[in-house]
């Protein structure tokens, strides 16, 4: 028995050196490794994988961490069904991961097909799947992959969409759920693209490229494009992330207001049903009550993403205006009796 263990050994301490022995991909490992333990210690983790450059380092660098934490994790692929060579995609990253022993499985969407605002909803797809495949492994951390340069690229792109200060600071280390079910971990949200394709390169000579990523209809694409001829005028990444840093504290400092508020102001009944006081409407701010309201129905409905936010801003006013009765948003219902809010999940939505 001991001399088997001394095997495994021996094939654990030769798999780390040959990619750990690389200073490189020794020093992105160290900083992972501080950034995703600091979050889950040794708590089993799921990891999202689309076969990029960046999900597969993750998935590297996840074993690495898994080995020596000795903690749990594996590695879901989503299938979107968008293109007709996603499922082949899909099982050939599943093989070259399971070829590296990475615990591996495909998540395939059987839902109907988006025809518009594809990134948008394939997004939702994508987490939808994921959260339901993290509650039925009772695995509460989904690890990703965002990087410095989705960092980035998400300011714009809510800046763009003139977003307030919940979208713009959106993208960081960890999100924590309105259900309390998942928590979203983003270790490598200051590591450089770059590196993750050295260490794909690396480790897997292997990734797969997003033909979506070059077409200028998609207005990621445009931002990317944007970001570069900046770059060129002099755009300090630095100074950006500094400004990131500062809205993600004024962001944390009115969520703790609003999380306040729906502990003075709701009630939950059961998961998908909550009572909600107008006095939320009479004693807060603007910003709180248009979080809260996200979140309660983000809770609600089961949905990982709350509304869009002029749609959830829109209701707010619907909901103070005299002649408001009833609504439904986000695969909520939401209706008034007397001094009261009821919000219900609506089944099938």
């Amino acid at each position: 028995m001991k001399k088997k263990n001394s095997t495994a050994q021996r094939k654990k301490v030769k798999f780390d050196n040959k990619y750990l022995g690389d200073p490189k991909i020794k020093r992105i490992y160290l900083t992972f490794k501080k950034q995703l333990y600091s979050q889950i210690k040794n708590q089993k983790f799921c990891i999202g994988v689309s076969g990029g450059p960046d999900s597969l380092a993750l998935a590297f660098l996840g074993k690495i961490f898994s080995k020596e934490f000795n903690s749990k994790f594996i590695a879901l692929i989503i299938d979107h069904n968008l293109r007709k060579q996603s499922a082949i995609e899909a099982r050939k990253v599943k093989k070259i991961l399971t070829k590296h022993k990475i615990r591996t499985k495909i998540l395939t969407w059987k839902g109907k097909i988006p025809k518009s605002n594809i990134q948008f909803n394939a997004r939702n797809i994508r987490y939808f799947l994921l959260k339901k495949e993290c509650n039925k492994l009772n695995v509460k951390n989904l690890v990703l992959a965002h990087h410095e340069s989705d960092l980035i690229e998400n300011f714009f792109i809510r800046l763009f969409r003139g977003s307030g200060l919940k979208g713009l600071s959106s993208l960081n280390i960890k999100r924590y759920p309105e259900d309390n079910v998942l928590n979203l971990i983003r270790p490598l949200i200051n590591t450089k693209k770059n590196e993750l394709i050295y260490i794909s390169k690396k480790v897997f000579k292997f990734y797969l490229t997003d033909p979506s990523n070059f077409k200028e209809k998609f207005l990621r694409t445009r931002i990317r494009n944007y970001l570069d001829k900046f770059k060129l005028d002099g755009l300090d990444i630095n100074k950006v992330k500094l400004t990131l840093s500062n809205l993600q504290s004024a962001n944390e400092s009115i969520n703790f207001y609003k999380e306040k508020s729906i502990k003075n102001y709701a009630r939950y009944l059961q998961s998908n049903e909550c009572f909600v006081s107008y006095d939320l409407f009479n004693y807060e701010s603007e910003e709180v009550i248009f979080r809260a309201i996200s979140d309660i129905i983000s809770k609600v409905s089961g949905k990982y993403y709350s509304p869009r936010g002029k749609n959830v801003k829109n209701l707010i006013t619907g909901i103070q205006s005299k002649k408001f009765n009833k609504a439904t948003l986000g695969g909520c219902i939401v209706e008034k009796t007397h001094n009261i809010l009821i919000f219900r999940k609506e089944f099938g939505a």
